[in-house]
């Protein structure tokens, strides 16, 4: 029997290392369907909306090196966009096809014709419209191999009949090619970054997602040279350990007092594997020194003094022997007593009594933190769920830990835990959603139920956009149209075959927690949280402080005083930092 196009793109996908594909299908997609069916190595995942589909196959890229999703003509393919970015920033191997309306309705404005190229030209590094069989198929290898290389999204457009058509002979390759050479600076730049390091006695060190292969190795220099490690969003897991003896925080919007502070007082500062955006959080009069695998990266967000192409695990290997010891370990010590103390003070919001349906957020990130697995894998929302991610949880033996951390993304917490409880089966998979995240894609949860996906679903259900709130608040607006009419999340789990808890006050969070956790299948514990719960972020400015009281005085003034005196009780523990 012939090969069509369709069975050629499934014998690609399988050799590159695809496992699964999410999708929709419909019309110009049904012969890749009947592709995948017919072949078997493939397992088709029928999401309920195509954006939840991209977001789990870039979970699949992200922890397993690749990941696949498509989307039929039109409106089914739009829907990828949204997905398509977030992993097209986060770096990750996705390969998604587009199909359309056959060739000769093409540039006719035909019913659900898109332009392919130019609607995903933004969201990927290699986007091609496939117009015969034999373009097709080159199509398909320099998107898989664009994607592999370039660590991002490859796109092509399929138009249904071209799909269907008999596929032809053709001079490209069908297999994909994995690369792993080493990439380090040169001799005499390894030298200079070694002098660099050795003539400054307070280094501090500020990790990356870059980071990831190379924890040995940041711990190495971080040991020679006495210096506190600092870390991104996407680079805590690796290096926020309570065994870290050089760990003292993020820095950043979500960050910390101790990771901010040191930062700012060290002489240099050295960024590894990190594109880290929030350039008001960055010093300007010390020595900075960046290290990325992606030469265009370095220098975009800071005045960047020394900048090296390389991967941080080769070029670390090749600064080391000519990294001299520091023995002072003054700056060290100032710095981790700072972290210690900010720690401490965390652990103390933690027991603090609240009201029924009042529950401190603080106290749910920390007991998920205490009872989740040594390796567990954790998606956080963005939004005010990332707040307490990025306070309580920690890194032990191989927990690993996502967001939409470039993109900054709504709703894709969820979708992301699909992708890695699929990926990942025996390892403890736990979504930290808000609830206008969650409620965004709500209907996937049918698809985490279709497919029996043992993942964990916390909703903080504070019955608000809180960051949202918060934003509105700093800049002395009074929040408006931010509260949210929510369904009662444990009868829509409980609808959908998915077995659900709920807990209105803080003694019944641990328990729903460990009973969820080690339920043998999908499961979502409602929390009620505080909805005027808030965070500070490490540096206060007093134009937040002002727009912060402005909007306080607004909210009296429209007769919601009982509001502002909630807010005020129930975040006097950050506020009266500021004095």
């Amino acid at each position: 029997m012939k090969k069509n196009v369709a069975d050629v793109l499934v014998e690609m996908l399988v050799n590159a290392g695809v496992k699964r594909v999410y999708a929709v299908t419909g019309d110009s997609l049904n012969p890749v369907n009947d592709a995948v069916r017919r072949d078997g190595r493939l397992k088709w995942i029928h999401v309920r909306h195509e954006e939840a589909g991209a977001y789990a196959a870039s979970m699949d890229a992200e922890l397993d090196g690749i990941g696949c999703c498509m989307g039929s003509s039109g409106p089914g393919h739009v829907h990828l966009v949204n997905g398509l970015y977030d992993a097209n920033r986060a770096g990750n191997p996705v390969i998604a096809i587009a199909s359309t309306v056959e060739t000769d309705k093409l540039g006719t404005e035909n019913f659900q014709e898109t332009n392919v190229t130019k609607l995903f030209d933004d969201c990927s590094k290699y986007c091609f419209m496939a117009n015969t069989p034999v373009q097709a198929v080159h199509g398909f290898q320099a998107a898989i191999q664009h994607a592999i290389q370039d660590k991002g999204v490859g796109v092509v457009g399929l138009p249904g009949d071209i799909a269907s058509a008999e596929a032809q002979e053709s001079t490209t390759s069908l297999q994909n090619y994995f690369t792993t050479s080493s990439i380090i600076p040169t001799q005499d730049k390894i030298k200079e970054l070694a002098e660099v390091l050795n003539s400054n006695k307070k280094v501090m060190l500020f990790a990356g997602h870059g980071c990831r292969e190379a924890e040995v190795e940041v711990m190495q220099l971080a040991k020679k040279l006495k210096a506190p490690i600092g870390f991104s969003f996407r680079g805590k897991i690796f290096f926020d350990k309570t065994s870290n003896p050089y760990a003292v925080g993020l820095n950043g919007l979500l960050g910390s007092k101790s990771g901010f502070k040191a930062m700012h007082e060290a002489d240099a500062v050295v960024l590894l594997g990190t594109d880290f955006p929030y350039t008001d959080f960055l010093p300007e009069k010390n020595t900075l020194i960046q290290i990325d695998i992606k030469p265009e990266r370095i220098g975009r967000r800071a005045k960047v003094d020394y900048g090296y192409h390389g991967t941080i695990k080769d070029t670390l290997q090749a600064v080391l022997p000519h990294v001299e010891v520091n023995e002072d370990d003054e700056f060290l010590k100032e710095m981790r007593e700072v972290h210690q103390d900010l720690e401490e003070k965390y652990q103390s919001y933690v027991t603090q009594k609240a009201e029924e349906e009042k529950i401190h957020p603080e106290y749910v990130a920390s007991v998920i933190d205490k009872i989740a697995t040594d390796d567990a894998i954790f998606t956080v929302d963005t939004g005010m769920s990332a707040v307490w991610a990025a306070r309580y949880l920690k890194g032990k033996t191989n927990r690993y830990l996502t967001g939409s951390f470039n993109h900054g993304s709504m709703a894709n917490a969820m979708p992301m835990a699909m992708g890695a409880g699929l990926g990942h089966p025996n390892r403890q998979v736990i979504a930290l959603c808000g609830d206008g995240g969650l409620t965004m894609l709500l209907g996937d949860l049918m698809t985490i139920s279709q497919y029996n996906i043992p993942v964990k679903i916390v909703v903080f259900n504070n019955r608000s956009l809180g960051m949202v709130k918060l934003e509105m608040e700093v800049e002395g607006y009074p929040d408006w149209q931010t509260d949210l009419e929510n369904p009662d999340f444990v009868k829509v789990a409980e609808a959908m075959n998915i077995k659900a808890w709920e807990a209105k006050c803080g003694k019944d969070v641990k328990t729903a927690l460990q009973e969820a956790f080690f339920h043998d299948g999908p499961a979502l514990i409602n929390i009620y949280t505080d909805p005027s719960a808030l965070a500070m972020p490490p540096e206060i400015k007093f134009n937040q402080i002002k727009g912060f009281a402005k909007s306080m005085s607004k909210l009296m003034i429209n007769g919601r005083s009982a509001e502002v005196i909630d807010s005020a009780k129930s975040n006097f523990k950050y506020l009266k930092e500021l004095f």
